[in-house]
This record gives structure tokens, sequence and C-alpha cells, in this order.
């Protein structure tokens, strides 16, 4: 595996959660594993005062605290930690910072080429370009220049929008990497694989042997501490917009013509640009959103989402969006997608479901199971097979039995978390994983239609922590006679999975 080039990483944003709980145990892995270039420098800017020994102490003692370390490795990795302390909003300081970048350059041989990460609050995402413009550090005459972005990206469609020229206006699109950790993880990257390379699932992913596809995204925890910047946000915002919509269209795309970036981001903005624009029936039939309220699990008292430290007592904001939508092209026609995403739901998990249909004529077994391709993406990653076989006695009786793998297996194998690819792939300049201006704003042109109906008080439905969401979402599929899958914290299949 060809390296990165030497270069400096700046995080703005250094003295935050993200950078010591996420990004920094990243780069710390890495470097561990020898993915890192064989120089660099980590630079940290906010506004809180810090020196380097100071910062390197203060990350140090959360990587001992928290990581799996080796002493002497994680002495090394320290000696390239730096910082400088700014006013992130203010150009004219950010002369200190382009000193500080020539020092590094000097000291650790980076030739002048850079990663900087936004690990900041969105009001910041369109400054920081600009002041980084101000002083030429955007200029690529003398070094690569990565500029990457966390979401949110944009609050709604014309926000978006606002911010993409904001950007563009400093940086080139090559250099702009809008990172979404769900396209970071094996699981979701395996989607492709799995189809494209294997001839017994590519000829059956359409509309003639699927019957409909569910995507779930449940999450056990409620708002945690986030309840200032969640209720600002919803669940459409944080979840559905960009995750899921990003992991349906790595289901549904076309298989690109070559392994690049471009290729397969190209094709993902194609099936991202036919789903089917949501009408206002289709948003009244179609669409379910929910609240948690507080509920009584297994002796411990769940609090409802307006008790969370930061809601507003009376707050409208949705914890649950259930959606059944339509991709409109020739492989996807009239197959129903069923996508859902909710806080306080009974367990932790993500995953794909591909529902085939029935056989035609089941001669073996009247009542012939169901097919099911389950392509779990978190935790307990792996992928099940659900499928008929007899059941054992006289007659031809079919059971459901099911073959699954799980990626723990393939112990020689040394997984990469979403952070850690997403940023190595950054250093190398590889694209493949993030977001594209194109696509960024095709979902948020597919989900204005929801947050313009939400607005409506009536639209929203209450459920009790610790349950599936509200009642209504279940009404999405017994329209159409289906169900439901209740995936519980193992692969497995099950008809019901509690906290």
């Amino acid at each position: 595996m060809v390296g990165p080039e030497n270069n400096t990483i700046v995080i703005f944003g250094a003295s935050g959660d993200l950078t010591h709980r996420k990004l920094i145990p990243a780069l710390y892995h890495l470097y561990a594993n020898k993915m890192l270039p064989t120089d660099f420098a980590i630079l940290g800017v906010s506004r809180t005062a810090f020196s380097d020994a100071s910062f390197r102490d203060k990350l140090k003692k959360s990587l001992i605290e928290n990581e799996k370390i080796d002493t002497e490795r994680l002495d090394e990795f320290c000696n390239h930690l730096y910082y400088v302390a700014i006013n992130t909003s203010n150009s004219a300081e950010y002369v200190t910072l382009k000193d500080k970048l020539n020092e590094l350059e000097q000291k650790h041989e980076t030739a002048g080429n850079t990663v900087y990460y936004l690990s900041t609050p969105p009001s910041l995402y369109g400054v920081i370009p600009e002041c980084l413009a101000q002083v030429n550090l955007n200029d690529e005459s003398h070094g690569w220049k990565n500029l990457i972005v966390e979401k949110p990206f944009g609050y709604d469609l014309e926000s978006a929008q606002s911010l993409d020229l904001q950007i563009h206006a400093c940086f080139k699109e090559h250099q702009i990497y809008r990172i979404d950790h769900y396209l970071g993880k094996e699981t979701v990257q395996n989607l492709l694989v799995m189809r494209f390379s294997n001839a017994m699932f590519e000829p059956l992913w359409n509309y003639r042997y699927i019957d409909h596809v569910e995507i779930t995204s449940a999450e056990f925890l409620g708002v945690e501490e986030r309840g200032g910047y969640y209720d600002g946000a919803g669940a459409v915002r944080d979840m559905f917009q960009n995750h899921l919509l990003q992991v349906l269209a790595m289901v549904g795309m076309e298989p690109p013509s070559v392994i690049n970036a471009d290729s397969i981001r190209d094709e993902a903005v194609k099936v991202m640009q036919c789903f089917r624009p949501l009408s206002e029936e289709d948003l009244n039939k179609n669409l379910v959103l929910g609240q948690y309220t507080e509920s009584m699990v297994r002796g411990k008292q769940l609090p409802g989402y307006r008790e969370e430290h930061g809601v507003s007592e009376d707050s409208r904001t949705e914890t649950y969006v259930g959606l059944k939508m339509f991709i409109d092209n020739w492989r996807w026609a009239g197959v129903p997608f069923y996508v859902r995403t909710g806080k306080r739901l009974p367990t932790r998990v993500t995953e794909v479901v591909i529902h085939f249909k029935n056989t035609p004529h089941p001669v073996f077994g009247v009542n012939a199971p169901e097919n099911k391709l389950i392509i779990r993406i978190q935790p307990d990653e792996g992928i099940l097979l659900s499928f008929g076989l007899k059941q054992p006695g006289a007659g031809f009786e079919a059971k459901e039995v099911s073959m699954d793998f799980h990626y723990e297996d393939l112990q020689e194998t040394n997984m990469l978390t979403a952070y850690e690819r997403l940023i190595l792939d950054c250093m190398k300049g590889d694209a493949t994983l993030f977001a594209r201006t194109d696509a960024v704003e095709a979902c948020w042109q597919f989900v204005q239609p929801i947050l313009n109906y939400k607005q409506n008080p009536e639209h929203l439905f209450g459920y009790a922590a610790g349950t599936w969401g509200p009642l209504e979402a279940d009404q999405l599929l017994h329209d159409d006679n289906r169900k439901w899958r209740f995936p519980c914290k193992n692969l497995t299949n099950t008809d019901y999975c509690e906290l």
C-alpha cells in the first residue's frame, strides 16, 4: 500500500470533544500501525490558550485513559503534536498560523502539504476557508491543500447552496472533502464489493427479484448532552439527510465503469437524482415523524425528549423519521424503500435488509419462507442470508435457515475505524468516500419538502422510549402487507428486540 506524502494536519477546534474523542485517537492508531507518512505534524488550532507542551499533556492523558496504547509509540507520536491559539474568526490572526506552518514545514519536511480539518461549529465552515484564503493558505502552488468539512453541510437547501458558494470562492472542488463517517465504515464500502463482484447477487439486484428494501439506523441513547444542538437539528438533518441517503445511494447505484473517486461518485449522484420527489400526498401517507416520551424500561425510568438537558419544554423536534420512498429508474421501478432512524429505540444498530420476492409457485412448501439478505453496518458487522430448507420429518414443509458471516472472524485483518480510513484517504487525495457538492445538493433537494412539512405541529407522533417508534410507522408497511424487521445487537433473525 502506497503511503501518504509528508504533510501537516491542522485541526481547527482542537480543544473540542471531537478532537480528543475521535480525531487524535484515529491519528494515533494510524501512527501505531505505521500508516502515517514518514514525517508529519499535527497542529491544533482554537481560541483556548495552550502551549505545545500543555496540549500534548492533555491529549496524552486522554489517550492513556481511553485507548489501548504503546507507551514508547505514544511518546513518539506526541512529539508531532503542536498548538497555536488564535481567534479563528479573525483573518488578521491567521498570519500567526502561517508562520507556525512555515516553521513546521522546515522541521518535518512537509513540502507545504496541508490538511485543514474543520472540527468546529457549522457557523465557522465558511469563515475559516475565507480567512485561510486571505493569507494564501489555500494556494496549491507550494504543496497540496485539502479541506475536511464535518457535517452538517448546511441547515437546508438554501443554506447548503450558500455555504457551497462561500467555500468554493476559496477552495476548488478537488480540495474539499465533506466527511460522512458512515461512508468510512468497512461494511458500507463492502456493499459495493458484495454487489458488483458476485454473480449470485448482481443479476438479482433489481425490481424483477427484489420486493422491497429496509434501511434502519437505530440508536439506544437519547440526545445525552447534545440537547441544545439536536433541538435545532432533529433526526431529518442529523441522520436522514446525510448518512441514510448516502447508504441508500450505495444500495441503489449502478456499477461504476472504473474504481476511482469520480466514477463511483458519479453513479451515487445519478441514483440520488432519481429519488422520487415527495409530493404533499407522499408526505401525508408515507412519512412518519416521532418524538420519544418518558418510559419505564426494565426498572429504569428513561426521560422523555422534552425532559432532556438543553431541550425546550414544548419542543416539536423529531427524534424519529420513517419514510417510504422510491427510486424512479429502470433498475428500481416500483420497489419501495423503507427508511427509518431514531433515538431511544430498543438497541443501537444500522443495517440494510434486501427482501427478495417470493417464488411464484412454491411447490415445495406452501408457506415458503422469505429470502432476505441482511447487511449489518454496526454493531456485530457482517452479512446474513436467510432462505428455506426442508423441515425434518415427512413431507416437504420448508423452514427458514440462515448463513452468516461476521467481520470479526477475519482475525488477520486490521480494520480501520471510519475516521482513520477517511483521514488517511484525504492525505492520499482519494475522495471516493467523501460527498461531492452535487450529491449534497441532491440530498437537500429531496429532503427540503420534509423540512417544510414538519413545521406543522400536527405532524409529530409520540413513542415510548425503548420501543421501535410510533405505531404509525408500522402502518407504512402494514398497508402493503409487510412488516419491519426487529434487529437486535447480534446479527440474528428475531421476532422482537427490547432494551
